[in-house]
């Protein structure tokens, strides 16, 4: 009687499980645009000197055969360049073809592998003009391919896990590397020769381990689907001219007023300390601002902290604008952004708290 009942629970539940729909792997797209990560060098054991955008976005899909039991992975090849040679015209690029991707409802989520020289700033536009509430993750590596315990395919494999997870949904832009997740507004690179080279003076989002995503803040800043900004309402393949001017002791006036006669919209000043300026140098900026109509926009070259209003410079009385914690080169992408939708130093000056 008890083998006779065995036997008919075995055939019920074999009888449940074929009428269970299987596990839906969610779809994951791999947009790849060069960089290290798909660089390759002449010897294993020399992991500076090689040759980035070499390796081709099928081959680093298959060099990770594991990431196929994380989702169904396609790849596209957007670019193959080195990410320091990405101007804004291949930053809009990529940004539409993003916003098209995740469009579709066939796309549950989007890797993006990129250079690490400007990996944040592409995250950082990214975050700002995609309306999405899909995990958009960039990924890059500070090994090459070929090099000896090259960072690559396990960045690769963490990207993809991350991305196909429905808990990244409604986090903003992210970066993947070495395990660490981090907001795109906050991620920087911090050193150039190790494999941990991305931090955030705030902290990374969370963490992965072994495919699987661990939270531990979130980002309260405006982005994606709560950005003003959006990469539809963007024309052409140019942004409005912002340029950086890099503070230090015995400066010359003449690189701020160069970036003016080539057309430059807002300048970023790069100062030390609190985006300092020095006494020499405001006479000129007061200038270009006032006669000239040139935004000015304090920032720091420090890594840490961020640039007090009305500190340091009289921000209100001149007509200034302060960075916040945005370093110069986010503060670049911002304040393209915010001029092409006004040039009102107040609205402005709004956007950089907001953002």
């Amino acid at each position: 009687m008890l083998t006779k009942t065995v036997k008919s629970l075995g055939l019920a539940m074999g009888l449940l499980a074929c009428s269970l729909p299987l596990y839906a792997k969610n779809n994951v797209v791999v947009v790849a645009t060069g960089g290290t990560i798909a660089g390759a060098g002449a010897s294993s054991a020399n992991s500076a000197t090689y040759t980035a955008a070499k390796v081709p976005v099928d081959t680093l899909i298959n060099a990770v055969p594991q990431i196929k039991d994380l989702a169904n992975v396609t790849g596209i090849q957007a670019l193959q360049v080195a990410s320091e040679s990405i101007t804004d015209k291949e930053l809009l690029q990529i940004a539409r073809q993003v916003n098209e991707l995740v469009k579709k409802p066939s796309v549950n989520g989007v890797v993006i592998t990129h250079g690490t020289d400007t990996l944040e700033e592409t995250a950082f536009f990214l975050n700002l003009v995609v309306h999405t509430d899909k995990p958009i993750v960039l990924v890059g590596s500070m090994r090459p391919s070929t090099a000896l315990s090259a960072d690559g395919p396990l960045n690769l494999y963490s990207a993809v896990a991350l991305a196909a997870s429905d808990d990244a949904k409604n986090k903003g832009v992210m970066v993947l590397m070495n395990d660490s997740i981090f907001a795109a507004r906050d991620v920087t690179k911090g050193i150039n020769i190790h494999t941990n080279a991305f931090v955030s003076q705030w902290g990374a989002l969370g963490t992965l381990v072994e495919g699987k995503p661990y939270w531990f803040r979130q980002s309260v800043k405006r982005f994606t689907n709560a950005s003003e900004f959006n990469i539809e309402n963007i024309k052409g393949d140019a942004l409005p001219t912002v340029q950086i001017v890099y503070g230090s002791g015995s400066m010359l006036p003449d690189a701020y007023e160069a970036y003016a006669k080539a057309g430059a919209k807002a300048i970023i000043n790069a100062g030390t300390g609190n985006g300092s300026v020095p006494k020499y140098i405001v006479p000129t900026l007061q200038n270009l601002h006032d006669k000239n109509g040139i935004q000015i926009i304090r920032s720091s070259r420090v890594a840490q902290g961020f640039v007090v209003r009305d500190a340091e410079q009289p921000d209100s009385k001149y007509g200034w604008v302060a960075a916040h914690d945005l370093n110069p080169q986010k503060a670049r992408l911002l304040a393209a952004l915010a001029l092409t939708k006004t040039n009102d130093t107040q609205e402005i000056q709004r956007m950089f708290w907001q953002y």
